[in-house]
């Protein structure tokens, strides 16, 4: 594909000059129109080496509201970002809805440069290839537009610059050894971007290529380019008219009598039982805490369950044994403004632990599939799709070396509403209950059915969900522990083995 695009192509000063100021123009008003259609923008530059891709950031800035946009350089990669997993540092940085967020280098730097120096397993190019793609169509999906440019000149074209570049001593520190490695074997280099341009030029986040011997040339494209696309994702809004698609009352049955039916809210635990295996577990929970930072395991367990079923006492005790520096507790509630203009996920990656370190969720990134669903806050396609961008992300955390592990605390509602009834009569517990916990349990069945549907959906090898019998506030908080015991144990297990 690349040895058929014509690098030699020019444009003259005159016609550049003038469809810079055209360009420009256009662009400001088309930033302010995305901005007050909440339009989100990424805009990634990626391409050869010395092939100008910051010149021509600056070149398009200039047109743009610098209240509204940011710029970031993607180098290689912090001690901080390695301890994540690599998509990470780019949810962290997407824009909110109405800004642009413009990213020299990109999350394509594993599939290029990483895998080029041999910092990348050939196994794991595919799965790499899917996690981009995957990642492009959930934020394309919530009406981020993203535009990706790859800048390409030839080899000689590269070498001259390199060579300019190292004759001044204010550019020479541009050039790096690595950077005349891809030079000398360019060949090899410009193979591995073509397979990455083959395998991620989807319809709804395309590359364009920009010839770029002549950098007013590339300006004058990339500009044109840029503006087109944000004209066209305009239009698309206005036609769409930011109308919320009419919901129709969801009558499936399929989940009715699903996996919490099956249930058994029985089991139990006496007061003597439930203290002597309490106290083994949390000591060994303590010992493996310990194991799982020197291997540099990280682990994120998500508790989810009814009002009252008692996911705050799971979880004291599950941390009441372990080092707080190396675990944070993330309770989750309705999303405040800056979380709103954002992709739902947004602020649970922003949560994800480093390495060696636990995250635990009290409520998470479930709530699509839930309270979304049953309350009507978002699109019946919204939460549908939610199934598989959230089985996603979860199966790239674990990639990433992760213990995930998710909780179903179940009880039922008789054992709820006594629950209700004796906060209600606590002065120390009364803060627990609201009026909206009460209003809730009036669409028990069709949160039972939404609930049913999430664990088929999304139980998986790599992030199963738990269920976890919670009549019995005892029994429940054996099961959890034993469970994240038993989890940690395996891994440290596998990581032993396989070093």
């Amino acid at each position: 594909m690349l040895e058929k695009i014509d690098l030699s192509k020019t444009i003259d000063k005159r016609e550049y000059k003038d469809k810079i100021k055209e360009q420009s123009e256009r662009l400001g008003e088309l930033q302010r129109k995305l901005k007050d259609a909440n339009i989100p923008v990424s805009i990634v530059f990626e391409g050869m080496g010395a092939s100008g891709k910051g010149t021509q950031i600056n070149h398009l800035i200039q047109a743009l509201d610098p209240r509204g946009f940011d710029v970031y350089a993607n180098d290689k990669s912090s001690k901080e970002e390695r301890m994540r997993p690599f998509l990470w540092r780019f949810w962290t940085k997407l824009p909110a809805q109405g800004r642009i967020a413009l990213f020299d280098r990109s999350w394509y730097r594993q599939v290029t440069m990483e895998r080029f120096d041999g910092k990348i397993e050939a196994c794991a190019i595919e799965g790499a290839y899917k996690d981009i793609q995957s990642f492009e169509r959930q934020l394309t999906d919530d009406g981020m537009v993203i535009i990706k440019l790859f800048l390409y000149i030839s080899k000689k074209e590269q070498k001259d610059r390199f060579q300019k570049l190292e004759s001044s001593k204010s550019t020479s520190w541009r050039v790096s050894l690595d950077d005349w490695r891809r030079n000398k074997e360019y060949d090899r280099f410009l193979g591995i971007c073509e397979e990455m341009l083959e395998n991620t030029d989807m319809d709804y986040a395309p590359w364009t290529i920009i010839e770029a011997t002549d950098k007013d040339y590339a300006a004058v494209k990339i500009m044109t380019h840029v503006a087109d696309r944000l004209e066209e994702a305009y239009h698309l809004r206005l036609i769409r008219g930011e109308r919320k698609e009419k919901e129709v009352p969801i009558r499936t049955k399929e989940y009715q009598n699903g996996v919490l039916s099956g249930v058994d809210l029985t089991k139990t635990l006496t007061k003597e039982e439930y203290k002597r295996e309490i106290d083994v577990l949390q000591e060994r929970l303590d010992e493996l805490h310990s194991q799982i930072y020197l291997l540099k395991i990280p682990v994120v367990l998500g508790f989810e369950g009814w009002d009252a079923a008692g996911k705050g006492g799971a979880i004291r005790r599950l941390t009441s044994h372990l080092d707080p520096r190396g675990y944070k507790v993330y309770p989750t509630s309705a999303p405040n403004d800056l979380e709103r203009v954002h992709h739902y996920l947004w602020r649970f990656w922003n949560h994800m632990p480093k390495s060696g370190h636990i995250a635990i969720f009290d409520r998470t990134w479930y709530g699509r599939v839930l309270v979304e669903r049953v309350e009507g806050f978002c699109s019946e396609n919204q939460w549908k799709q939610a199934y598989q961008e959230i089985n996603e992300m979860e199966n790239h955390i674990g990639n990433a070396g992760a213990v995930v592990l998710k909780f179903w605390i179940h009880i039922d509602k008789d054992e709820q509403e006594r629950r209700f009834k004796a906060r209600q009569e606590n002065p120390q517990k009364q803060w627990k209950i609201t009026e909206e916990d009460w209003r809730n349990r009036e669409k028990w069945d069709e949160y039972e059915e939404a609930v049913n549907e999430m664990l088929v959906r999304t139980s998986t090898t790599y992030a199963p969900w738990i269920v976890v019998e919670g009549n019995c506030k005892y029994y429940a908080r054996v099961k959890i522990l034993k469970t994240v015991v038993e989890a940690l144990e395996a891994k440290i297990k596998e990581s032993k083995k396989n070093p």
